[in-house]
This record gives C-alpha cells, sequence and structure tokens, in this order.
C-alpha cells in the first residue's frame, strides 16, 4: 500500500508526555529547518538593501519584491514535493532529499554576487519544495484519523516551529552585529551561513532519528528503487534555473504563475475526491474556500520581512536604556516568544472547550485569526497618527503589540489549518493537499511582497505611505474576518462533522 495512504489508525508508537514519541523527533527536525527559513527571512530584505542598494530606501521596493517572490515559491515549491512524495520516492527520502539541496543553497547564497545570490535563493526553494510539506504531512501520520490529540499535537509541533524562528533573529543577529566586531551591514552573510549549519543539524537529526518512525513515510515497495532518488534529483538540478529566472525577472506575473497552480491543485483534489463520493467532494470544496482566507492572512502577515522591517530600522525609536539600540531583527523574535508563551493556553483552552463541546470549528478559528491579524494593524494605524514624535518615529511599544496580537491570530489558524488538511483531503492525496495549503501561503506571500513595495513606493517607506497602507491592511483583515464568521455554519455543513 502506498505510504502517502492514510488509514483510520496509526502505528502503535511508544508515547512521550502523552503523544507519540516519533512528533519529538519531528519536532526537532522541524526546530533547525525553521532556526535556518527564519535566519534568512529576517536578514534577507535588509541585506538586499544594505548590499546591493548601499542602504539606499530606493533599494526597499526591488527587496520587497524578492522577498514576496522568495516567500512565494519557497511555498509554491511544496505543491510538487508533496507529489514527489505521495507518487515517487516517499516522504522520509523527500525530506532527507531536500534538506540536503537546501543546505548547499544556504552556504551558496553567501556568496556576494547577485547572480549568485539568486542562484542560492533558488536551491533553498527546490529543497524546501522536498522537505517543508513533508514533514507537516508525516506528523499527521502518527495518528489515527479520529485521535482527539491530533490537533495538540500539531500545536506541539508548532511550537517547534517557533523555538526555532525565536533563537534565529536572537543568535543570528547579535552574529551579525558582533560576531567579527564590524558594523552589522557588513555581516549579513554570517546570517547565511549560520542558516545552513542549522538546516545540516535538520538532517542529520532526522537522518538518525527515522527509524523510530516504523516505516511510516517510507515508500512503497514498487517504489523503493534508488533509482527513483536520481531521477528526482535530476529534476531538482533542472529546477533550479528555472527559479531563478522567476526571481529574477518574474514580478507581478508570479501572481498569475500562482493563481495558475492553485486552480490546478484544486481540480486534482476535486477529481480525486469524486472518486469517494459527495461527503469527500463537499470537504475538499470546504478546505478551499479555508485556503482563499489563509491567502489573505499571509498576504499581511508577510509584512514582517519586508515593511515591518523597514518600519524598524526607519520609524521607530529603538533607543534604550544606557543607550543601547535594540535590534531591527531582534523584533521578529516577539512573535515565535508569544506562541512559545501561549501556544499551550491556547492547546489548554481548545481541550477545555472540547470537553464542554463548545470549541469553536475550524472556520470560526480561522475568523478569529483574521480578526486578530487586523488588530496588530489598527494599532499600528494609531501610533503613526497619534504617536508620531518630532523627530519622525513611534515608541517601541506599538510593533511589539502588532506582533503579539497578530501572534494570537496565527495560533488561531496556522496549527490548526495544518491538522484540518490531514482530516479534510482525499487520503490518497494528503501531500498534494498539504502541498495546496502551503500555495495558499505562497500566493499570500507574493501579494505581500506587491503591498510591500506599494507602500514603499521608489523613495523609501515614509510615516503617511505606512498609515495609508496599514490602513488598507486592518479594513481589508477586519472585513474578511467579520465575514468567514458569519458564513461559517455554511463551511460546517460541507465537512460533515470533522472539527
Amino acid at each position: 500500500m502506498n505510504q502517502a495512504v492514510e488509514t483510520s489508525a496509526a502505528p502503535s508508537y511508544p508515547q512521550m508526555l502523552g503523544h507519540p514519541r516519533p512528533l519529538w523527533m519531528l519536532f526537532m527536525t522541524e526546530f533547525w529547518e525553521r532556526f535556518a527559513f527564519y535566519s534568512v527571512s529576517w536578514a534577507l530584505a535588509l541585506y538586499i538593501v544594505a548590499h546591493f542598494y548601499n542602504g539606499d530606501a530606493s533599494g526597499q521596493a526591488w527587496a520587497s519584491s524578492i522577498f514576496g517572490a522568495y516567500t512565494a515559491l519557497i511555498y509554491a515549491s511544496s505543491i510538487f514535493g508533496g507529489y514527489v512524495a505521495d507518487k515517487v520516492i516517499g516522504y522520509q527520502r523527500s525530506i532527507l532529499l531536500g534538506a540536503l539541496v537546501m543546505a548547499l543553497g544556504l552556504f551558496v547564497v553567501m556568496l556576494p554576487s547577485r547572480e549568485i545570490f539568486l542562484v542560492g535563493l533558488a536551491m533553498v526553494i527546490v529543497g524546501n519544495g522536498l522537505f517543508k510539506p513533508n514533514i507537516s504531512t508525516m506528523v499527521g501520520q502518527l495518528y489515527g484519523r479520529d485521535d482527539p490529540r491530533r490537533d495538540r499535537g500539531f500545536t506541539l509541533f508548532y511550537m517547534g516551529i517557533n523555538g526555532g524562528a525565536l533563537l534565529a533573529p536572537l543568535l543570528t543577529g547579535w552574529m551579525a552585529g558582533y560576531f567579527t566586531d564590524t558594523p552589522m551591514q557588513q555581516n549579513y552573510r554570517i546570517v547565511f551561513g549560520a542558516a545552513g549549519v542549522g538546516m545540516l543539524l535538520s538532517l542529520l537529526w532526522f537522518w538518525f532519528g527515522r527509524r523510530g518512525l516504523q516505516g511510516v513515510g517510507r515508500p512503497a515497495p514498487e517504489a523503493a528503487g534508488r533509482m527513483r532518488v536520481v531521477w528526482v534529483l535530476l529534476g531538482m538540478i533542472v529546477a533550479v534555473p528555472l527559479v531563478y529566472l522567476l526571481l529574477a525577472f518574474v514580478t507581478t506575473g508570479l501572481s498569475w504563475m500562482l493563481g495558475v497552480l492553485f486552480a490546478g491543485v484544486a481540480v486534482m483534489l476535486l477529481v480525486e475526491a469524486v472518486r469517494h463520493g459527495r461527503v469527500q467532494v463537499d470537504r475538499v470544496v470546504a478546505m478551499l474556500i479555508i485556503f482563499a482566507f489563509n491567502i489573505l492572512f499571509w498576504m499581511f502577515y508577510f509584512q514582517l520581512g519586508t515593511s515591518f522591517n523597514f518600519l524598524a530600522e526607519n520609524l521607530v525609536d529603538r533607543q534604550m536604556f544606557g543607550g543601547w539600540t535594540f535590534p531591527v531583527g531582534w523584533f521578529q523574535s516577539v512573535s515565535p516568544l508569544a506562541i512559545i508563551v501561549l501556544a499551550p493556553v491556547v492547546t489548554v483552552v481548545w481541550s477545555l472547550l472540547a470537553a464542554r463541546k463548545n470549541e469553536p470549528s475550524i472556520p470560526r478559528k480561522f475568523g478569529l485569526g483574521l480578526v486578530f491579524n487586523g488588530l496588530g494593524f489598527a494599532v499600528l494605524m494609531y501610533a503613526l497618527s497619534r504617536l508620531l514624535g518630532a523627530s519622525g518615529l513611534i515608541p517601541f511599544w506599538p510593533l511589539v503589540l502588532c506582533y503579539v496580537l497578530q501572534t494570537v491570530g496565527e495560533l488561531c489558524l496556522s496549527p490548526i489549518g495544518l491538522s484540518m488538511v490531514t482530516k479534510l483531503a482525499p487520503p490518497r492525496l494528503v501531500g498534494l493537499a498539504m502541498g495546496g495549503w502551503f500555495l495558499s501561503l505562497a500566493v499570500g506571500g507574493n501579494l505581500s511582497g506587491l503591498l510591500a513595495g506599494h507602500i514603499s513606493g521608489d523613495s523609501g517607506m515614509t510615516a503617511a505611505s505606512a498609515l495609508s497602507g496599514f490602513t488598507f491592511s486592518f479594513w481589508l483583515l477586519a472585513g474578511s474576518g467579520v465575514l468567514l464568521l458569519l458564513i461559517s455554519p455554511l463551511i460546517n455543513k460541507l465537512m460533515h462533522g470533522v472539527r
């Protein structure tokens, strides 16, 4: 039987802290991969402006477009990685091969040439496509379909993601500023090197821990030949220059390409669902509706790598006690820190509500996520309109509070979304559906870069342009959240009892 087929039961694993022991191995594998990813994410746009534009704010628009395209392609590549795992080489081999290519790409990114820099990013994107959707899918395979611990397991897994995200900007931000005793803008490449080391740790952790999976994620017997791995590797080599071209030359056209991919995934999932009957078709339709709202959430959340960074660098008073200046990159540790603190609380709240049969349904959780994301922008609107000082700077706390509010929204939405896919997707295409989930993030990521570029304009972000862009963000997020809350009963019917 193809390992991608999820049955109602799961292997009998030894338990650790109330969950299958392999969950914690996957937790640490994802921890180090996310350390690598978030090290690059916080530094990428700042590095482009500092290195390729000598710090001139006119480079913010191109930096935002590259960040948006990189983020979009990182998630869009998941659709192909999910399919390769489902149909060609299995989940375990996909994760190992993807991790290796990602690590190599992160070391290539260190080289100072713009063209080689983009080649390195392309390698990271291609490798991540094989890694990211498949490790999340494997978390779902540790539990039976009706195991009530599944959502809580994904939330704990999400803590691993955010543990890496917390450590990344703190450690690599310090390294970039002080490791060689020279100004930070000269040392962003150290960040990329540290990310490469983190990715190698992720690879080794999975390599030595995969035996505990008891065969879950291995290819079906007819697909176990090593030549399949060779063919996939050759495909990755061909994909790198194609992704390079998308990064180097495609801007708004990338949105159309992602839209076509999204439509293609939707059709494939619906065709497969028809084979299983009306209930499965309805569940796929419900999943696709939620995907659409997910795009909006991430379009604005991903401002953290672009407009929020430029806001922190140029429009936030970062002077602290003793004349110490709070590093820009450290702002991006606020969200993962809040997740680590709040994730257990949210898990307990969902459990208590479930015991009383009052736990919000999946679409209601998503609606709450959109509303809280919008409230974060409302705080920035208030700061830019009421708290702008004579020096042209806003206080430190509004940006921190914005990150915390967005974090609450993320906890309502993101870990629940991963679990949702494993419950609503057609059993034979769970990996492809997980790729579709990440494709919705890709569309949001690309739109985030376009929005950030619009906010910065040709001459860089100003207080007025930030206020205008963040006001638009608030109203669209809040309106979408309220709409989703209103139509939740309809989506719940389509889900046929899945919660």
